[in-house]
């Protein structure tokens, strides 16, 4: 599928964070179907057990993708925060492998919004899914002092122009 745009990323996220020494350092790009999708790896130090993922770190990537998915219909001034967020554990997400997320909004209003996540293996194996709920708020509501397009300082440009499952 092609990509149409790309996100930004942030200082201090775990998920898209460029300065934080513990994160993923993930990207997202808006698709050519209103999806966003990401293309990322989990490392050994991400396991729960040998040779697979700890469940709330895929629950991390999916709420990330929830919000992401969300930007890419009405865009990065739109903030919000999951309300509520149901996880289906398909099969083992392994770790040093490349993996491809991709999250779509479903439904949205002006105060709420729905999403499907998922993680998929190469092979386009669906590993782990998540419907999430968000209430839209302003920065302000959500912290204090916080300015998001500081945060959101990152737009990192890259060859990514079609992302195949």
């Amino acid at each position: 599928m092609k990509v149409v745009g790309k996100q930004r990323n942030s200082r201090m996220c775990f998920v898209c964070g460029m300065d934080n020494p513990l994160g993923m350092r993930a990207q997202f790009y808006n698709m050519e179907d209103g999806s966003v999708m990401t293309i990322f790896r989990y490392g050994e130090e991400h396991q729960s057990f040998p040779q697979r993922v700890h469940g709330g770190l895929s629950a991390t990537m999916l709420d990330e993708l929830g919000l992401r998915a969300l930007w890419a219909q009405e865009g990065e001034e739109v903030m919000g925060v999951t309300m509520s967020m149901a996880v289906k554990y398909r099969k083992p997400v392994p770790y040093r492998e490349e993996l491809v997320g991709k999250g779509i909004l479903v439904k949205a209003s002006s105060k709420f919004a729905t999403m499907r996540t998922e993680i998929y293996d190469r092979k386009g194996i669906l590993l782990v899914s998540a419907d999430l709920r968000y209430i839209k708020l302003d920065t302000e509501q959500i912290a204090e002092n916080v300015n998001a397009h500081e945060e959101m300082c990152y737009l990192i440009e890259d060859e990514v122009r079609e992302i195949v499952l």
